[in-house]
Order: structure tokens, then C-alpha cells, then sequence
């Protein structure tokens, strides 16, 4: 199974800003975070080739970034703004990249991590699942309107950019996330300390099932992220599979 275990850090996007945790690995994943990727399609995943999207946040910024990922191979190509907001589109290989690449530099790397994280939080929590604090904590209170759901929380070890970073995720019978509260680990970290979004517009991409809208505050102010033009192409296809 491709995965980023590579990386050194889990990365969240809020607002555009990056928030680091330290990772560390051990031999056993958490059964929870297993479950919930499943529900998302881990199984099917080594059946994706590529995979389209458009990241786009309208709040207190607008933000447009459009990627192609080939998790086999690791290939991106982006469309978008460069970190001094000048257009670009480019190809690149992560593997490939070192401090000095001008995609490095131009934080498009930077990005790709950060969308790449939004658009499949799910998969990430159960590939780094070994190196963080899992509790499943009951039926609790949705924190956005009524009704209840499964609280599944994730917090990150003390080191990093970030340290103690919390994701309380309020997960269905389903085993999909319905809500997201983020907490701040850090007092000095400049990035909201408080996140709350739902996770909502299901649709089938091809073998996986994709959350395309997130609604709700950041530290007070509203917050709209969502994803647009999603789709997957599949092993031994040139077919783009349109999310439905």
C-alpha cells in the first residue's frame, strides 16, 4: 500500500497554515483508526493510480489549488498560486525534492501535504495510528446542531512544530466522520486554537468514499472548506472516474 511513511510529521491545513506533529511508528495500528479507513476504502486503495482535486477554502481567505496525485509513483502536478501568489502549474516527484527545490521553496510541496491531508484524513490517522494516543470515548454530543455520535480522539506526542495536537472526531455507525473539532497543542503555535467543521457531501470516487464539504468555525470566524472536480483513475485505465 502506498502511504507517506516517509514523512516525518503529520501536517493539517487550517486557514492555509501548517500544523506539524511528531510521528512515531510502532508495530501495531489502532483497530478504531483501521475501521474507519476501511469505511473509506482502504481496501480498494491499491487500485487508485491517480487521483483530481480542487482544494478551496472561502472564509477569512480564498484559497484555489488544484492537484493530480499518483500515490504509486509519487507524482504531482499542481495548479495554482506560488507561496508570493504568482500562477504556476508544475510536476514534480516528492522523493525527488530536497531544501533547496524551487518547489520547496515555493512552498508547493508545502501545500500538496496540506490538502493532501484534508482530502484524506481518514487513511492518514490509521497509517500513523502507532504513533499517537487513540481513545474511543463513547457516544457524545455532535458539537454542530443536534444528535449524538461515536468521539474517536487522536492526540499527537509532545516534539514537533505542534506538540499535543488533538483531532476529536465524531464518527457514525457508518464509521464516516460527521464532525472534526481540532485542538491546539500549542499556546505559541501561530494557527486557530479551535477548529469545528463538519464532514459532509459524501460521494463515491471510483473504490473510495470522499468527504467533499466541511463547514464551521475557526476560532469564531466561519470557515467553508470543500473540494471540487474529484476523481480517480484507476490501475490499467485512462478513465477518469468523476466523484457521484
Amino acid at each position: 500500500m502506498a502511504k507517506f511513511g516517509r514523512l516525518t510529521a503529520i501536517r493539517f491545513l487550517v486557514f492555509g497554515v501548517l500544523i506539524l506533529a511528531s510521528n512515531s511508528w510502532a508495530q501495531t495500528r489502532s483497530p478504531i483508526a483501521e475501521q474507519i479507513a476501511k469505511a473509506y476504502g482502504l481496501d480498494s486503495y491499491g487500485q487508485v493510480e491517480a487521483i483530481r482535486y480542487t482544494f478551496n477554502i472561502r472564509g477569512a481567505i480564498s484559497v484555489t489549488r488544484s492537484w493530480v496525485w499518483e500515490p504509486k509513483t509519487g507524482q504531482i502536478s499542481y495548479d495554482g498560486l506560488d507561496k508570493d501568489g504568482k500562477p504556476v502549474k508544475v510536476t514534480f516527484v516528492q522523493s525527488k525534492l530536497n531544501a533547496d527545490s524551487p518547489i520547496v521553496k515555493a512552498k508547493i510541496d508545502w501545500f500538496f501535504v496540506n490538502d493532501n491531508y484534508w482530502a484524506f484524513l481518514p487513511f492518514h490517522l490509521y497509517w500513523d495510528s502507532s504513533g499517537v494516543n487513540v481513545q474511543d470515548m463513547g457516544m457524545q454530543k455532535l458539537p454542530i446542531g443536534d444528535g449524538s455520535a461515536k468521539l474517536v480522539t487522536f492526540k499527537y506526542p509532545n516534539g514537533g512544530y505542534t506538540p499535543g495536537d488533538t483531532w476529536d472526531l465524531y464518527v457514525g455507525s457508518d464509521n464516516l466522520f460527521k464532525q472534526m473539532i481540532y485542538h491546539r497543542g500549542s499556546p505559541k503555535s501561530p494557527v486557530p486554537a479551535l477548529v469545528t467543521v463538519t464532514w459532509a457531501g459524501y460521494k463515491k470516487v471510483g473504490p473510495l468514499t470522499f468527504a467533499t464539504q466541511h463547514r464551521g468555525t475557526a476560532d469564531g470566524k466561519p470557515l467553508h472548506l470543500f473540494f471540487s472536480n474529484v476523481a480517480v483513475k484507476l490501475v490499467g485505465s485512462d478513465t477518469w472516474l468523476n466523484a457521484q
